[in-house]
């Protein structure tokens, strides 16, 4: 799989990476080629990716494997580390081409679609205190996009996305609705487990 590194203009999109990426793919795509490619867009798109793998309907149990890449990038972030570190077993892990191309081919679209609501504007941070500060928001989210709650992944990994496209883009505007999107998250989580601590409280009671 030929690669292209980043080079010194304004970054590429992150549909434009994608593209890429799909585009030259052959036999398959690791998560290490992912982030040889990207560079130092590696944390805002790999937030992005793992946060779309989550989203993804696999089967149950599936988000405490793909949440802990998730988990790994936040950490990594609130340190205040450059370049991405993961464990030797999840960069081995790998797509086919084919299913790279598929993955991409309904990723894009939606990506582009958000692209052209965002821009950079009111951006609150410096640098280092952005990566700091976000990568606080997407670990509290990406623990719980691994908790075992039915269908319960889904909003928080849609809100660490978020949080992922608007610091590639530098967004103020979609950080706001992404802090609302995964407060809500939150909230419906608490209220799930509320819910059936309740009903196993009447249960055994």
């Amino acid at each position: 799989m030929a690669m292209r590194a980043p080079t010194a203009d304004a970054p590429r999109r992150l549909s434009r990476v994608f593209e890429e990426l799909a585009g030259n793919a052959h036999g398959s795509v690791t998560v290490e080629q992912l982030r040889q490619a990207l560079g130092d867009r590696s944390f805002a798109t790999l937030l992005v990716f793992f946060s779309c793998l989550n989203m993804l309907p696999l089967p149950p149990g599936s988000t405490l494997v793909l949440g802990i890449p998730l988990i790994l990038l936040s950490i990594q972030m609130v340190l205040g580390s450059r370049t991405v570190w993961l464990p030797r077993f999840v960069l081995r892990k790998s797509l086919t081409a084919d299913s790279f191309r598929h993955m991409s081919g309904r990723l894009v679209p939606r990506i582009k679609w958000v692209e052209k609501l965002i821009r950079p504007r009111y951006w609150p941070f410096a640098r280092d205190h952005a990566d700091r500060i976000i990568g606080l928001i997407a670990l509290i989210l990406s623990i719980a996009v691994t908790l075992p709650i039915p269908l319960g992944n889904w909003f928080p990994a849609f809100s660490c996305a978020l949080v992922g496209l608007a610091l590639s883009e530098r967004d103020g505007v979609l950080l706001g609705v992404a802090v609302v999107s995964g407060t809500l998250s939150l909230l419906v989580i608490a209220v799930v487990i509320g819910a059936a601590s309740m009903v196993a409280g009447t249960v055994l009671g």
